[in-house]
């Protein structure tokens, strides 16, 4: 089969267009064939060794696929040859076909098309986690959410509005943030890059809380870390949750003064061992986002479409911050 390989630590361009040996289901996997797979700020880091799992050379970067089962191991129950999936997992994707445990994917609706079910677990999946499971977000709360036009951002706004919450974006440019409020914020803040003095991350904290009212966010989605956290943490409400979701400008530093002084919790927000733990209440919040995707209260933003042999492109576009809502590699 064709697939992407990563040989040495590097950007997009140390990516490889090749041949390589088929996989094959083992016990308790299921065979894919890939029909698309989304693009991930993790897909970034994981191939420059900057990511917290670092697979064993060559591999093919893509953890989110969907596709149609081809095979399934003698131990699996509950597919079949022909079944329609989503499938998520540490590496694989950017390739024509992949095994995967069958305990990490997903049947897919007959209408819902594969480009969109490609891009639609991991945001969706670690935004809901996140906002319904770590968050505890209840309708009539201030939703805070940095990166708020990125994947796993605009997804947070989407689902933060679909529970009731008022929901605040913040982002770097004006397109970004027009972006947003059509994915429903109530509000959108345009925040400085780079970093920040001391006086620019307190002129930051004004600006969001300024955005999010006198009381403050009551959650915070933060995907981006860098000074932008502390910044944020700044503006959380009492008694506030603040969801550390990935660090797209760096990994924060907080004055640990912060968290006691505003009686706020600080979350980690890690939806890979989430699904590989957690089993049933992974499962049961697919079900609750399917549910949602048919009730047409959340629908993927996808931007651009890329053939398998640009996935390289698509990592670049992801990786210099040039992408609005969702990249998707389509395998022909």
């Amino acid at each position: 089969m064709k697939a992407i390989i990563s040989e040495t630590p590097g950007g997009p361009e140390t990516l490889q267009f090749r041949e390589v040996r088929d996989p094959v289901a083992r016990g308790g996997e299921i065979l894919i064939g890939v029909k698309a797979c989304g693009v991930n700020f993790p897909d970034v880091l994981i191939i420059d060794d900057r990511y917290q799992i670092k697979p064993q050379r060559p591999f093919t970067p893509g953890t989110e696929v969907s596709g149609v089962v081809i095979s399934v191991a003698p131990d699996v129950e509950h597919f079949k040859a022909g079944d329609r999936v989503i499938g998520f997992g540490t590496h694989g994707g950017l390739a024509e076909r992949i095994a995967l445990p069958a305990t990490t994917c997903t049947a897919i609706p007959e209408d819902m098309p594969f480009d969109d079910a490609a891009v639609f677990m991991n945001t969706y999946g670690t935004a809901y986690y996140g906002l319904k499971t770590k968050g505890r977000l209840l309708s009539g709360e201030t939703l805070l959410v940095l990166g708020a036009a990125g994947g796993t951002g605009s997804a947070a706004v989407e689902l933060g509005k679909a529970l009731g919450a008022r929901v605040v974006g913040a982002v770097s440019s004006q397109e970004k943030a027009e972006f947003v409020m059509s994915r429903g914020a109530d509000e959108c803040v345009i925040y400085p890059t780079g970093s920040f003095a001391d006086t620019d991350r307190k002129a930051l904290a004004n600006l969001f809380k300024s955005a999010c009212g006198p009381k403050g966010a009551d959650v915070i989605y933060d995907p981006v870390g860098g000074d932008y956290t502390e910044a944020a943490i700044r503006a959380v409400a009492r008694n506030g949750r603040h969801l550390i979701v990935g660090f797209t400008a760096g990994v924060a530093r907080i004055p640990m003064n912060l968290p006691l002084l505003k009686s706020c919790e600080i979350l980690g927000v890690f939806y890979d061992a989430f699904t590989q733990n957690e089993h049933a209440s992974s499962s049961r919040n697919n079900s609750e986002l399917l549910s949602l995707y048919a009730s047409n209260k959340i629908k993927p933003a996808i931007s651009e479409r890329f053939p398998l042999d640009q996935a390289a492109t698509a990592l670049k576009k992801l990786a210099e911050r040039h992408a609005l809502g969702k990249l998707v590699v389509v395998v022909e």
